[in-house]
């Protein structure tokens, strides 16, 4: 048997699993079952039967196109695809730049997994969820304190929603004045998340861009230029994804507000902030919190999340109800709060996802403010330190603010790299994959050249960020003693390098099960 060296940081004898599993579609077998669902009572179905029980256009002509599978099957299919992924339990989760890919205790899965809180409806009489709804309206009290806002929301699904969360508010919010026609610019940078622009952009709002100058800072003057009797608000990310924080924000909101506009901030960078500053000390009137980031509840690659979002108290009334709110004897569904008529109205159905407010509620009593506070000062440390050991490395360089730290993540680049051996950053992402570990470049289109942007947060051990820091060494290595093993990478993952050509052509799209068919059967 071949002995293990384990003296090396990297994981060279990594090998993940591959299935080839088909979308759980194509595995039905017609009149295969995984449990017989008994037959509806004699009364539902008189009541079905009856015209006024459910109108006619709700009730279906044929039965839905579920997948036929027995259970073995359905287990094998999900503890397949369970096997071909990566993920925070699994790997050391440093290379997700931008998205705060922390450790989430299992207590609070657990708390959010309790027959209490799985069983229960959102259409139940508030009598019998007096224990969400507290939660959720504890929660809101602490999303308060953290940011300095005077109400919350958890409506948003996340961060996206919460910024068209933010975008609705602006407008309603001039809409009130009779001003929407005339307020119809948001500014925003080119290194906020690109839904700052393309949220507003939805909404029907001109998108004005403000790059940095020359330290990586939003250029002030082209601020000050851009800043006019039509601009609605200033819809920014500080700490950008550079890392690099905007230490002269309040200048950039007091110059907005001067000019009769809005401040909303995005705050999917707030790891190192928790305890530190708040959005109403920066001038801020609404912002939004993720917390399937910044508040340990799980991304769930994709879902379940939350783009908690809030504002001051002028805008309370025009966000999506209802809210809950407190009598001093029992909490309840407070419609009347936003029952302006300029009200932006539901964002989604319902007050969120309960157990992610839950898992949140819990992390955060855990944690109490020193601990929030001690979150911010490990994540800047870890970042940090793990700044330092790359910015040692001959192909690796971040640009602006030479000399000083990042907050909580670092764009890197890595064009001498690319420069010198023909490797770029999607042949290091894709190298990566051999040896267990995530790794991201940046949203599109690139600003800085060959990104690498990466976030440590303040989970990973030392011992965790030097292994991180070896594989990447390794990989370097290899870009410049054998450049086409790095260009030909995976080779241990689950997938063989994918034909990204129609990435941008609607047309190849399909991202349903049902689309699929119409496109290509």
């Amino acid at each position: 048997m071949k002995k293990i060296d384990r003296s090396s940081k990297v994981r060279t004898g990594f090998h993940q699993a591959k299935w080839d599993e088909p979308v759980i579609f194509e595995l039905t077998k017609p009149g295969e079952r995984g449990i017989l669902v008994p037959k509806a009572s004699p009364a539902v179905q008189q009541a079905v039967a009856g015209t006024s029980a459910m109108p006619e256009f709700l009730q279906r002509k044929s039965a839905p196109a579920l997948p036929e599978i027995s259970q073995p099957r359905v287990l094998r299919h999900y503890a397949r695809l369970a096997q071909e992924t990566l993920g925070a339990d699994v790997n050391i989760e440093i290379g997700q730049g931008t998205c705060t890919v922390k450790y989430s205790p299992k207590v609070n899965d657990q708390l959010a997994n309790l027959p209490e809180m799985r069983e229960m409806h959102p259409l139940q009489d508030e009598s019998t969820c007096q224990g969400i709804m507290q939660i959720m309206y504890d929660t809101n009290r602490y999303m308060c304190e953290i940011s300095g806002m005077d109400r919350f929301t958890f409506q948003p699904s996340g961060g996206s929603q919460g910024i068209l969360t933010m975008a609705s508010l602006v407008y309603s919010y001039f809409k009130s004045r009779g001003e929407e026609n005339e307020r119809n610019e948001i500014i925003t940078t080119i290194y906020s998340h690109p839904s700052d622009a393309a949220a507003p952009h939805v909404k029907g709002f001109k998108i004005i861009y403000i790059h940095p100058d020359k330290d990586g800072y939003p250029d002030y003057e082209a601020f000050k230029a851009a800043v006019n009797e039509h601009t609605a608000a200033f819809i920014v990310a500080n700490p950008e994804d550079t890392g690099v924080y905007n230490k002269n924000v309040l200048e950039f909101t007091k110059l907005v507000h001067e000019k009769g506009g809005l401040c909303g901030y995005d705050q999917a960078n707030a790891n190192g902030l928790l305890g530190v500053t708040r959005a109403r000390e920066a001038g801020f009137d609404m912002c939004f919190f993720n917390l399937h980031k910044t508040f340990s509840t799980p991304h769930g690659c994709g879902g379940p999340a939350c783009g908690a979002t809030g504002c001051a108290k002028f805008l309370e009334k025009f966000l999506p109800g209802p809210l809950v709110d407190f009598d001093g004897e029992k909490y309840f569904y407070n419609y009347d709060i936003t029952s302006d008529p300029s009200a932006i109205g539901k964002v989604r159905e319902f007050n969120g996802v309960a157990p992610v407010i839950l898992k949140a509620y819990a992390w955060i009593r855990s944690m109490g403010p020193d601990g929030l506070y001690q979150v911010a000062k490990t994540a800047v440390l870890n970042n940090n330190y793990m700044f330092k050991k790359l910015m040692d490395l001959h192909c690796v360089d971040a640009p602006y603010i030479p000399g000083k730290q990042r907050i909580e993540q670092c764009r890197y680049t890595l064009e001498t790299l690319f420069d010198e051996t023909g490797v770029s950053t999607a042949d290091v992402q894709r190298r990566m994959m051999d040896f267990g570990m995530h790794y991201w470049q940046s949203h599109h289109p690139y600003y800085v050249p060959e990104p690498m942007t990466l976030e440590p947060t303040e989970t990973p051990s030392k011992d965790d960020i030097d292994e991180y820091i070896e594989t990447l060494k390794y990989v370097f290595d290899e870009a410049y003693n054998n450049p086409e093993k790095v260009k030909g990478a995976p080779y241990q993952s689950v997938c063989h390098q994918l034909d990204e050509s129609n990435m941008d052509d609607p047309d190849q799209w399909a991202v349903t099960w049902r689309c699929y068919q119409k496109k290509f059967n």
